[in-house]
């Protein structure tokens, strides 16, 4: 690598690597030993200890030599077609063990609504055919306007509601036994392959209770059809609360983690009611008809007056009193005849049905493309728990954290409440096999870690408190002077002058001199009517007339806080054309706090430090061994876009020994891909230009030409069932690239996968309040043998905390338990954009923020618009990846994403 040193800030192409050796014969390449997960060395014993309870409930397992047999179903229509979805799959399956009960000797079975069933020892046969009728009423007879009617002597008459029957055709075929014993010594610790499965068809058992309650399923929570469960959010869209539950191996045995949770469903009512909150409107005349057409599409509505489920195909191209159909009519002498009328008429003259404010409005159609059948609007109302699955808007999520949340005391009772009501151990499953769940929650013992001091400007300690502290009186610790600088203001309701005096005078109390900006630009209204993109090159054209030459920092003041779509166009302009840090505002109240919070953001980008660790020098096992620390993550498109490339952000620590400073390499990669594919990429010239050359090349600059011996990953993002990949594909790459660089001796990894999105939360009991700052678990409910631990960094002032859940895959460094726990705790410390201590360590924090913002540098409308034509199912076809463009030299270092 030392002769490599510099290339990057020399601005010329790294030199060609060393010839590579020549072609291996294949029966020479030996495959790299499979890295497994670590066990664990031991648990910690600093920091004070704390009694806490968590949402998991202890099951006995009384019969250990129980085994669930696996067998395959096939379901397929009368006319030979598989049936895909799963209420008609659950509907048939039901119907099937009452007809054939004594076939299967009354054995129960769990389906879990696609292609597999399971059942408590075996079925008398391996493999069954059974045909299976379900009536229904027909969905076309039911007094919509594609019907036939009779005409007598008392006038027009509807013929009476006729019944379908549909029959299906069922095959089941024995697959595997699933044993219950894995788990038995998954719980002593030993390795065991198949705990996954066997937790799976437990999992499952659940499930099919759940959905013979009436409940929506997703994933692994259930949600009841109860109003009491609901919560407007805006928009027609309703948050339902419903909970989460999955069996899980722990040291302290097999448990139930059960916890409150939350999905998206459309606000259930009359369609009229629903378009006008949609579109938050109040005048029906104001609807934008093709915008509801587009979000009614496939929705099943209930009409009123036959109270029969139909789902919405269409709308009519013209209103109800003007949308003519076909209407076959009897005569008195048997003979028929087809006159047009309209759908208007048809309800209020033949069915005597009143209509009050559908006749200009158009008709839902619930047929088929060339047999149409319409229904007026205000006869129909959306069906309940139908998920929505697009995403938030801000004002949306707002509102769903502030009515969504829940304090501690209240989340236990809500929880302990359901286990007991859904009373699973009735049932007969759980029971074959001897499953017993306790009703309180479990008991363990935590441990709070000491809050790591923070140093100040002025060589001043700063010492938190309750994961809290301020610059009240203190100066930042490295701060930097801003010389040529300006603002730009779009349009905003802002007074700029008023802004930049009071920042330069907070940034005076903070160390931080600010000279007077060069200048005050406002936005030409008159290009308010134009795209974001032209607004931005305009503005530009005005810095460009009033800068003798570029500025090095640019504030820009934005018209709104959240999703503003300048926003984009302005970040890639800086970041990518010219090379500008830049820092985008929204401000509602200039005070004091308001101005020290950018404050902290602008002195980061521009190469400042706020704070640091007191020890950050001096840390165990890092204070004489350069080390590297990387943060992964990897975000995707939002719901509905299945076609949006994900981006994959890594940041690396920089300036060895420190630990607060950062650079982000970011890049797109193919939709919904976890595993990061550029962390090494070797190019058809025989160069690398993946991320982690990138990353390594800073480090060796930064830290005054030292290589990283150490390098401790944090990966964000991955479920448990990835971790193999992680070992065996991603860190592959980063040796690659580190072979590639020339580095013969390999430096020593930690591997550590950090983990949000998960259910289990912490208690202290009797206590109203949130677990305090620093809470550490690594005994009764982590795993039997993996080596995790669940920590609660921050300081939990509104609902319940969720602790992050850190897995340790990899430990070649050689950590103890307890150098590795503070670490952890303070890497929650080192982040540049807060005064609280964050709930995951920073690194991870920062992946996050860089490719969320690089993010916005691409525009995808034409692949959103191919994905909303199939509905949000990926296509099989391959997705070209639109390549994300590069930051420029001036900023690339930079902490642009603080």
């Amino acid at each position: 690598m030392e002769k490599l040193k510099s290339e990057e800030t020399s601005g010329v192409l790294p030199p060609s690597p060393p010839n590579l050796p020549p072609a291996v014969e294949p029966a020479q390449l030996i495959e790299p030993p499979k890295r497994v997960a670590i066990c664990r060395p031991g648990t910690g014993k600093s920091g004070r200890r704390i009694n806490l309870i968590t949402n998991h409930f202890r099951v006995s397992v009384n019969v250990p030599d129980a085994v669930f047999f696996q067998y395959n179903v096939s379901i397929k229509s009368g006319d030979n077609y598989t049936v895909e979805g799963k209420g008609v799959g659950r509907k048939v399956m039901d119907r099937l063990y009452q007809i054939y009960y004594s076939e299967m000797e009354g054995k129960q079975f769990a389906y879990d609504g696609e292609k597999t069933m399971y059942t408590v020892g075996a079925l008398p046969q391996n493999k069954y055919e059974f045909t299976v009728v379900l009536d229904e009423v027909a969905a076309k007879r039911n007094g919509s306007p594609s019907l036939t009617e009779s005409h007598s002597e008392t006038g027009f008459k509807r013929t009476k509601r006729s019944f379908q029957s549909k029959t299906f055709n069922v095959e089941i075929s024995f697959a595997a036994k699933i044993p219950i014993r894995p788990i038995v010594l998954a719980l002593n610790g030993l390795e065991v392959d198949r705990t996954g499965d066997t937790l799976r068809v437990i999992d499952i058992i659940l499930r099919q209770q759940a959905a013979k309650r009436g409940c929506l399923l997703v994933r692994q929570s259930f949600f009841h059809d109860d109003v009491r469960n609901f919560v407007d959010v805006g928009g027609g869209v309703t948050a339902c609360r419903g909970f989460h539950s999955s069996f899980r191996t722990t040291q302290s045995g097999l448990s139930l983690n059960m916890d409150v949770s939350s999905t998206m469903i459309l606000t259930p009512g009359p369609v009229l009611n629903f378009i006008l909150t949609n579109q938050n409107l109040k005048d029906p005349r104001q609807i934008d008809w093709g915008r509801a057409k587009k979000m009614l599409k496939n929705l099943r509505v209930k009409t009123r007056h036959n109270n029969m489920e139909f789902k919405i195909t269409g709308m009519s191209e013209k209103a109800c009193n003007q949308q003519y159909f076909p209407l076959k009519m009897r005569r008195e002498d048997g003979t028929e005849e087809t006159v047009e009328i309209t759908v208007y008429d048809y309800f209020v003259n033949n069915r005597k049905i009143e209509l009050s404010s559908s006749a200009y409005m158009p008709c839902l159609d619930v047929g088929k493309s060339k047999r149409p059948n319409y229904l007026p609007l205000e006869l129909c109302s959306l069906v309940s728990l139908q998920r929505y699955t697009k995403a938030l808007s801000s004002m949306q999520r707002a509102s769903l954290v502030e009515k969504s949340r829940q304090k501690p005391q209240e989340r236990i009772q809500t929880v302990t409440d359901a286990i007991r009501k859904y009373c699973y151990d009735d049932d007969p499953m759980l029971k074959a096999c001897g499953i017993s769940i306790e009703k309180q929650l479990t008991a363990v013992e935590g441990r709070v870690l000491n809050a790591p001091k923070l140093e100040v400007g002025n060589s001043e300690d700063c010492i938190p408190r309750n994961g809290r502290w301020n610059f009240n009186q203190k100066r930042l610790f490295d701060p930097v002077n801003i010389g040529k600088w300006a603002v730009v203001n779009f349009s905003a309701r802002c007074d700029t002058s008023y802004l930049c005096r009071e920042l330069i005078n907070c940034g005076r109390n903070k160390g931080i001199h600010i000279e007077r900006p060069h200048s005050l630009i406002e936005e030409d209204p008159q290009c308010r009517r134009y795209s974001p993109v032209v607004r931005v090159e305009k503005m530009f054209e005005l810095l460009r007339d009033k800068l003798p030459s570029e500025p090095e920092f640019l504030l820009c003041v934005l018209p709104e806080r959240k999703n503003c779509d300048l926003y984009g166009p302005w970040k890639k302009k800086n970041l990518h054309e010219v090379g500008i840090v830049t820092q985008c505002i929204s401000p509602t109240k200039i005070n004091d706090q308001y101005l020290t919070n950018v404050l902290l953001k602008i002195n980061s980008k521009l190469g400042g430090i706020n704070s640091l660790l007191s020890c950050e020098k001096a840390l165990p096992r890092l204070k004489d061994i350069p080390t590297m620390i990387l943060g992964m993550d990897v975000s995707h498109g939002t719901p509905g876009q299945s076609d949006m490339p994900s981006i994959a952000a890594v940041v690396g620590s920089r300036s060895w020994p420190l630990l607060s400073r950062y650079r982000a390499s970011v890049r797109t990669q193919s939709p919904k891909v976890e595993m990061i594919d550029s962390l090494f990429k070797l190019l058809p010239n025989g160069k690398d230009d993946g991320i982690m050359r990138e990353l390594l090349l800073d480090f060796y600059d930064s830290s005054k030409g030292r290589k990283p011996e150490q390098i401790i990953i944090f990966r964000d993002g991955v479920s448990e069932s990835q971790f193999n990949q992680v070992l065996n594909i991603e860190l592959e790459q980063i040796i690659k690239a580190l072979e590639l660089l020339g580095v013969s001796n390999l430096p020593k990894f930690t591997l550590i996968v950090a983990q949000k999105n998960h259910h289990t939360k912490l208690f202290q009991p009797n206590d109203p309040n949130n677990v305090p700052p620093g809470t550490v678990v690594d005994t009764r409910i982590v795993h039997p043998r993996n080596y995790d631990f669940y920590m609660c960094a921050q300081s939990g002032m509104i609902g319940t905390s969720r602790p992050a859940h850190y897995h340790v895959l990899l430990d070649e460094i050689g950590f103890s338990p307890d150098d590795l726990q503070n670490l952890v705790h303070s890497l929650s410390y080192v982040y540049q954009r807060s005064t609280t201590a964050i709930s995951i360590v920073a690194p991870v924090c920062y992946a996050h923020l860089a490719a969320a913002q690089m993010g916005q540098f691409i525009k995808f409308e034409d692949l959103s618009s191919d994905s909303s034509s199939s509905h949000g199912i990926t296509s099989a076809v391959p997705v070209n990846v639109p390549e994300l463009p590069r930051l420029h030299y001036n900023v690339r270092t930079s902490m642009f994403f603080c």
